[in-house]
């Protein structure tokens, strides 16, 4: 068998088939379904919000920024959340 039929037929096999999540994805799926969607609105306001107001108490300290950089962590977490909630990890478990 060469190479590009080997190739090829992993390719197949990948579109074919469809995905499944492992055990630990589908457990950490269902436990950050429960959080409401506002949860993780909060903290990026409030990671802001700290920010800003430790940055005007200390102007030289740079704790400011590291605490301001985890918003937009925190608001792609929640958008990971809805898309779990939307999507759901079990689509494709039911075929």
């Amino acid at each position: 068998m060469s190479l590009s039929e080997t190739v090829r037929d992993a390719a197949t096999a990948v579109i074919t088939s469809p995905p499944a999540e492992g055990k630990w994805t589908k457990r950490i799926e269902n436990q950050t379904a429960k959080l409401p969607s506002t949860f993780f609105l909060s903290l990026a306001v409030g990671a802001i919000a700290y920010s800003a107001i430790h940055k005007m108490i200390y102007p030289k300290s740079n704790a400011a920024n590291f605490v301001g950089l985890w918003a937009p962590t925190f608001l792609l977490l929640g958008v990971y959340n809805k898309l779990v909630k939307i999507e759901g990890n079990d689509r494709y478990d039911h075929a």
